[in-house]
């Protein structure tokens, strides 16, 4: 506890450059720039690379799914390059998602969030991470017609992240348990914002910011 107190400050300097990184509204400005577009005023209403692509463009929609991984692997960075250590970097993970949620650049509007917790998940477990990744592609492939056929991705890929981890890097057992509790408040996060929409009038398919992403190719996948 005292080593924590004395870097207390850094991890919290940290923390705050992890929600400056998450709240910078790519989408926003990246559909403004290539075509006037206000992608809060448009389609569902976030601030997504699927929104993006269904309004914008492809390749606005590709660099938006890019740049929303990128920040939350460049809060990892920042963690590192500050000296903080697992399992404390899930507080600049948690705090660019939150970014994203909630940017101050934005009037507090944002987005659901898991693609910049991707990137902080491909920070943290570069290979162990792209194996979940392709086994919740697996999922995604085989199950497109299921309900709730996004959960069922990210459940099943973070059940194989946390198996790789606890059977290989069993060091960081405490990191990728606590990334699983962040996973659970992202999946709830956007579930919530789901069904407030859908009740409201919006189609389920047509506000699903993780069930297609766009691909290099301009083709959309679920990830």
């Amino acid at each position: 506890m005292g080593d924590f107190l004395g870097d207390l400050p850094t991890v919290l300097i940290a923390t705050a450059g992890g929600y400056l990184l998450g709240s910078i509204p790519l989408a926003y400005l990246i559909s403004k720039r290539h075509s006037g577009v206000d992608i809060f005023e448009v389609g569902t209403g976030l601030p997504g690379a699927s929104n993006v692509m269904r309004n914008v463009g492809k390749l606005p929609a590709v660099m938006v799914f890019l740049g929303d991984m990128a920040k939350g692997a460049l809060a990892i960075l920042l963690g590192n390059l500050m000296g903080v250590e697992s399992p404390w970097l899930l507080l600049p993970a948690g705090a660019a998602v939150l970014g994203h949620w909630k940017s101050m650049f934005t009037g507090f509007r944002g987005g659901d969030g898991l693609v910049t917790l991707g990137g902080a998940i491909f920070a943290l477990f570069p290979l162990h991470g792209f194996i979940s990744v392709a086994v919740a592609s697996i999922v995604a492939l085989g199950g497109q017609k299921l309900p709730y056929s996004s959960l069922l991705n990210v459940v099943f890929g973070y059940a194989a992240l946390a198996a790789l981890t606890v059977r290989y890097n069993p060091e960081d057992t405490a990191l990728v348990f606590g990334m699983g509790g962040l996973c659970g408040l992202v999946l709830a996060h956007a579930l919530l914002g789901h069904r407030r929409r859908r009740r409201a009038g919006d189609q389920w398919q047509d506000d699903d910011e993780w069930d297609e992403v766009p691909d290099s190719t301009g083709a959309t996948e679920q990830s």
